[in-house]
C-alpha cells in the first residue's frame, strides 16, 4: 500500500472542483457533433416497488425507479465480487432471448455506488442526480445497469503508476467480468456490453478498451480522459487500438480538475485512427455529470 497510496493522491483529484448548474448546455465542435440537446425527465417516472438489496424483482412492468420532488429513488441489488459490493438493477421487463444489454458504470473519486442508489436529490454534489436519474433511463430503455466499487470506494487504480496487471482491480475486473458471463448479474447479452464513467471513472472506461479488447460494444468517457491520465498529467499515445470501441465523450467546458483539452486530445487520436466517436460540450460546466448525460449517453449506446 505504500506504493499505491502516493499515487491515488494523483488519482483523486479527479473528484476536486467547484460544481457549477449544468445549465445552457452546448456542443463544441467534434467528429462529428452533437446537438445537445434538450432533456427529458421522463424516465421511470411511475412509482415502483423496491426491491430487498441482494433480491432481484422481476415483476413485469413495474417500473424500478421513481421520480418525486426533485429527488429520483432506483433501489440497488448488492452483490459482493471479490471483496467489493457491486450496485446493479435489470429491467423489469422479460429478458429479451439473448438477455439485456448491459453498462458498466465506473464510479468518480469518493463517490461511491451507494451515493447514486436508492434515494438521490437534485441537489447532490457534483451531479450525482443525473447520473442516478441515467441509471432510471437506462432500466426503462432495456439495459442492466452494473456499478462496481473502486477499492476503498476512493478511486481506480488505472492511472496509479502501478502496471496494471499488478493492481488489485485487475483482479477485481476479471472477477466482475466473469460473474457477467456466468449469469450473476441476471440475463445479460454479452454481445452488448458497455462501459462509461465520470472523472477517474472515465479513465477506467479507457483502460476497459486498452486491456479488454472485444468485450465492449461501445463506451462514454465522462470528465476524462485516456487510461493513464491524471489531470493535466496526460500523455495519450500517437496511435489508439484498431479494435478501441467506438466511443462519446462527455465534458464541461469549464472543467479546472480533467481539463477539456486531454479529452480533445484523446478524441483526436480516435480520430485520426478511424475510430468511432464524438464529444458533448457544455460550456456553463464544471467537473460534474451534466444535465444532458442520461440523454446523450442512452442514445448512444441504443445506436450501437
Amino acid at each position: 500500500m505504500s506504493r499505491f497510496l502516493p499515487a491515488v493522491l494523483v488519482v483523486v483529484l479527479s473528484a476536486c472542483g467547484t460544481p457549477a448548474p449544468a445549465v445552457n448546455p452546448g456542443v463544441d465542435s467534434g467528429t462529428p457533433a452533437v446537438d445537445a440537446g434538450t432533456s427529458s425527465t421522463d424516465a421511470g417516472v411511475d412509482a415502483g416497488m423496491t426491491p430487498d438489496a441482494g433480491q432481484v424483482v422481476v415483476d413485469a412492468g413495474v417500473p424500478r425507479c421513481s421520480f418525486y420532488d426533485a429527488r429520483v429513488n432506483c433501489p440497488p441489488v448488492i452483490t459482493p465480487v471479490a471483496g467489493r459490493d457491486v450496485y446493479w438493477q435489470s429491467p423489469s421487463s422479460p429478458a429479451p432471448a439473448a438477455g439485456f444489454p448491459a453498462v458498466i458504470i465506473y464510479q468518480g473519486s469518493f463517490f461511491a455506488p451507494s451515493t447514486v442508489w436508492n434515494e438521490v436529490p437534485s441537489s447532490s454534489l457534483f451531479g450525482g442526480f443525473h447520473q442516478a436519474r441515467m441509471h432510471a433511463l437506462l432500466l426503462e430503455r432495456g439495459f442492466t445497469v452494473i456499478t462496481p466499487s473502486a477499492l476503498a470506494g476512493v478511486a481506480w487504480q488505472t492511472n496509479s503508476g502501478l502496471p496494471w496487471d499488478t493492481t488489485s482491480d485487475k483482479a477485481f475486473i476479471d472477477a466482475l467480468l466473469d460473474g457477467l458471463r456466468g449469469g450473476t448479474f441476471g440475463a445479460v447479452d454479452l454481445t452488448r456490453v458497455f462501459a462509461g464513467g465520470i472523472s477517474s471513472g472515465g479513465y477506467m472506461t479507457s483502460r476497459m478498451a486498452v486491456s479488454y479488447p472485444g468485450v465492449f460494444r461501445a463506451l462514454f468517457i465522462h470528465s476524462g480522459s485516456y487510461a493513464t491520465c491524471a489531470g493535466v498529467a496526460c500523455i495519450i499515445p500517437s496511435t489508439m487500438p484498431v479494435d478501441h470501441p467506438p466511443t462519446r465523450f462527455l465534458h464541461g467546458r469549464a472543467d479546472l480538475t480533467v481539463p477539456l483539452y486531454t479529452a480533445e486530445q484523446y478524441q483526436q487520436r480516435l480520430t485520426a485512427g478511424g475510430i468511432e466517436n464524438d464529444i458533448v460540450i457544455d460550456d456553463a460546466a464544471g467537473h460534474e455529470w451534466l444535465s444532458i448525460a442520461p440523454e446523450r449517453i442512452v442514445e448512444w449506446l441504443e445506436a450501437h
